[in-house]
């Protein structure tokens, strides 16, 4: 037998992990190379000792109450047997470790030896553990704070892990997608198709995606990075119907100019043909046999190249740049003029015209040009609507409002606004049209807010469109309205 325990020692040295063995008191009677690396200590200095000391608080006066309960009833409740156990070194320090406790048979209890323990050292398994963690929560973390929707996929295509970007991007929550096919995702036929081709996926709205193969353990990995196009392609097509539009507004400018030029020279000689038509009318009324006839026609056609000398000036003032002038002016002369200037060249649309100013229309304070310009957009747009339709009546009317103000109104008996655009009707670059720029409208009521008046849009009962804006009131009259409120 000694031979065997020779055996059996060389055995217990040569095991990497600690292997300690005591007896029914807890008095350590092997200790071996691996407890000697675990522990710092001798056998000189354990040998005898109570296995207490390799322990530490509460274990070390728990240890021998739990001992003599086994002895006196036989029922294995031996300390800390397990993971997450903890042992004492020389030097003080506390380390984790793994325990298997075992009892031996009575015919292997050599030198008094009952219990053995086999100890292995988890520091470093529990270090690597938590790095995985920590690397993990940052993993996590980058992904949350990526602005794309990132899916993790196993080989079967069944989902691993879903970011915070796509529950907002799919509407599904994490936990409702977990573990499923990641088909649930996609529009047919691409969902019945998925599993036989993942790289000919499509989604049903715009997307950017790329996909990276991974390999944990025994499985691979598929990471999806999903980015949803939609908004840039809109911000691009607005950037690139901002820049078109620029464009036309550039040209517009410069046709502005050169018909302030054109106004410049055409009112030379239309003064001249009033002129001499004026001369030529004086000149035949003391001409003696004279046709009356001829008078008559001299003293029209005068007329006539005055009142195109008043559309020229009026034309002229309205595309010259100056500054902004508010002062008081007469509300119904300032929109007969504007409708005038709206009508230029739409002789043959068709429409009847009707002006309803009321007789005690006041004053009101205002920049003329602009206040025409509002009035121009409203005329031109409702006669544009009204092309085609059997019924194409216009009505300008004027009145005063509540609140010191006067009210303009432009009814038109058109198709009407649809309702996906009533709403959005004054925001810049929405339209109807297919040439429109979309920014009469919002220039319009840009104009009126900066007078201080307000404009809005409803359906006409009749059929069409109503627009409404309203102006101050100039002078007195306000402020005994305001002094009465």
């Amino acid at each position: 037998m000694p031979q065997h325990d020779a055996w059996v020692r060389t055995i217990i040295d040569t095991v990497v992990d600690g292997i300690v063995i005591i007896d029914d008191l807890g008095t350590i009677r092997v200790f071996n190379e691996g407890c000697q690396r675990l522990f710092g200590y001798t056998p000189d200095e354990v040998i005898g000792q109570n296995v207490r000391m390799l322990m530490p608080p509460p274990y070390t006066e728990q240890h021998d109450g739990y001992l003599r309960h086994y002895r006196e009833t036989a029922e294995k409740r031996i300390i800390g047997s397990g993971r997450n156990v903890q042992g004492r070194r020389r030097d003080g320090s506390i380390f984790p470790m793994y325990l298997s406790v075992g009892e031996l048979p009575e015919e292997h209890r050599g030198e008094g030896g009952r219990f053995v323990g086999i100890i292995h050292d988890t520091t470093s398994e529990i270090m690597a553990g938590e790095e995985l963690r920590q690397t993990a929560a940052r993993l996590r973390t980058i992904i949350e704070s990526v602005p794309d929707a990132i899916v993790v996929i196993d080989e079967r295509g069944r989902i691993d892990s879903f970011s915070s970007f796509a529950e907002k991007l799919f509407g599904w929550a994490s936990h409702e997608v977990a573990g499923k096919n990641v088909s649930i995702l996609m529009p047919e036929p691409y969902r019945s198709r998925h599993d036989g081709y993942l790289e000919r996926y499509l989604s049903t709205f715009p997307m950017e995606l790329a996909v990276a193969e991974m390999q944990l353990g025994d499985g691979r990995y598929f990471t999806g990075f999903v980015q949803d196009l939609s908004e840039r392609q809109r911000v691009e097509k607005r950037a690139q119907d901002l820049q078109a539009e620029l464009l036309h507004v550039s040209r517009l400018s410069a046709m502005g100019q050169m018909a302030a030029a054109i106004a410049h020279e055409l009112n030379q000689p239309l003064t001249a043909v009033t002129n001499f038509a004026a001369a030529a009318e004086r000149l035949l009324a003391n001409t003696p046999g004279v046709p009356p006839k001829a008078s008559e026609f001299i003293a029209k056609a005068g007329a006539q190249a005055e009142r195109a000398g008043q559309i020229i000036r009026r034309l002229r003032s309205f595309v010259e740049r100056g500054e902004i002038q508010i002062r008081p002016e007469a509300l119904a002369a300032v929109l007969e003029e504007g409708v005038a200037l709206a009508l230029i060249g739409s002789k043959d649309a068709g429409v009847r015209i009707d002006l309803d100013f009321a007789a005690d229309l006041p004053e009101v304070e205002m920049d003329r040009v602009q206040i025409q310009q509002v009035v121009i957009n409203l005329v031109r747009n409702a006669i544009e609507a009204m092309q085609g339709g059997a019924r194409r009546e216009l009505t300008i009317a004027a009145a005063r409002a509540e609140d010191g103000k006067v009210a303009v109104t432009v009814v038109d008996t058109g198709p009407g606004l649809a309702p996906e655009v009533a709403d959005q009707l004054f925001q810049p670059f929405v339209t109807t049209k297919s040439q429109g720029m979309g920014v009469g409208l919002s220039i319009s009521r840009t104009i009126v807010e900066a007078h201080g008046g307000s404009m809005s849009a409803a359906a006409n009962p009749a059929g069409g469109t109503i627009f409404r804006f309203t102006l101050r009131i100039s002078g007195p009259e306000t402020e005994e309205e305001a002094g009465e409120g």
